[in-house]
């Protein structure tokens, strides 16, 4: 039994329970002894909550997100995995809060923390949480190396190797969708995106980048924009996966064939990826281990480590059917057969 199913079985919120079994204030008497009986018909010995009051521990751990999507819901496979076994629980929480909204990762641990959960892994934090009372491991944190340990793929790398395929390929004209301009991981996609350019030796030109902040919605605009020159590139890499897809959605709104008129490369390997038409060309994120390796170093430090740690997993291109040469590069291949 969890703290959750105390809360259920009272018809009451996890908060409610939490202030009970802390003691605190705020909980009318017939709510309190409505929780305590729930406790104690639990059993003592086979209930969580009894057993946070015994050891001043939950043996739950925290998964906060800003939001439900393919990243963060492939990230927690992972770590689901690694927790089996451990003896801790897990809380997934989010406040469906938008990605804009810096600091809240903060707000959510003000919640949580001490009471709920004994740690927490934080997906994606837009802002530093060196003041946690808990101990805290982020993953792919938007602001960098800072504060506590962290676990993010390679961004430049996985950025880079996205834009060679490309250049290999014999695109020239290479547009870049990107993230949010004031995350680490967008500046990291785009500085391996224009480092890929420059060891081929083609200049950079801003008007082929567009920010689609990681969304899809923002990317429609971005996409129709750069589709819709007279002078379109043949190629565009954009900075997650459901951009790209977006990408290749307006393509087809605009008549565009992908890949023979565009071709298209995204980054983190969802299984959404795999399942667009045409299959998406994109750069693997190892959501799975990322989320395992976070789980470790948690619980390194909830049996008392101190040391910090910040682990960069490679990223790998994994080429699919939306990206092949450009359209005036056919006849060439196909006359040097």
């Amino acid at each position: 039994m969890t703290i959750i199913d105390v809360a259920r079985l009272a018809g009451v919120s996890v908060s409610t329970v939490s202030k009970v079994i802390n003691d605190r204030y705020g909980v009318a008497p017939e709510t309190y002894d409505k929780v305590m009986d729930i406790v104690s018909d639990l059993g003592y010995e086979s209930s969580l909550v009894a057993s946070s009051l015994r050891r001043n521990s939950t043996n739950v751990i925290g998964i906060l997100v800003p939001e439900f999507e393919p990243f963060s819901t492939e990230l927690l496979k992972g770590i689901s995995s690694a927790v089996e076994g451990t003896g801790y629980e897990l809380l997934a929480y989010s406040g469906n809060l938008e990605h804009n909204q810096v600091g809240w990762e903060r707000r959510s641990l003000s919640r949580l923390a001490g009471t709920l959960i004994d740690g927490a892994v934080i997906v994606a934090p837009t802002a530093s949480v060196t003041d946690a009372t808990i101990p805290v491991v982020a993953v792919d944190p938007h602001t960098g190396k800072t504060g506590p340990s962290t676990v993010e793929a390679d961004n430049v790398g996985g950025a880079r190797a996205a834009t060679q395929h490309l250049i290999e390929l014999g695109h020239r004209r290479i547009a870049h969708v990107r993230g949010r301009t004031d995350l680490v991981s967008a500046q990291l996609r785009e500085q391996g995106y224009r480092e890929a350019l420059a060891a081929a030796g083609i200049p950079f030109d801003p008007e082929l980048v567009r920010v689609g902040g990681y969304r899809a919605a923002e990317t429609t605009d971005a996409a129709r924009e750069l589709l819709s020159r007279r002078d379109r590139p043949t190629a565009v890499f954009a900075a997650n996966d459901l951009s790209a897809i977006r990408v290749l959605e307006i393509a087809h709104d605009l008549g565009l064939r992908v890949p023979e008129d565009l071709s298209v490369v995204g980054f983190d390997n969802v299984p959404e990826a795999a399942n667009a038409v045409p299959a998406l060309t994109t750069v693997a994120q190892p959501l799975h281990q990322m989320g395992a390796e976070a789980v470790r170093l948690l619980l390194g430090l909830l049996a008392g480590g101190t040391t910090e740690e910040h682990l960069l997993l490679p990223a790998s291109l994994v080429v699919r059917a939306s990206t092949s040469p450009p359209a005036e590069r056919h006849g060439d291949l196909a006359g040097g057969r």
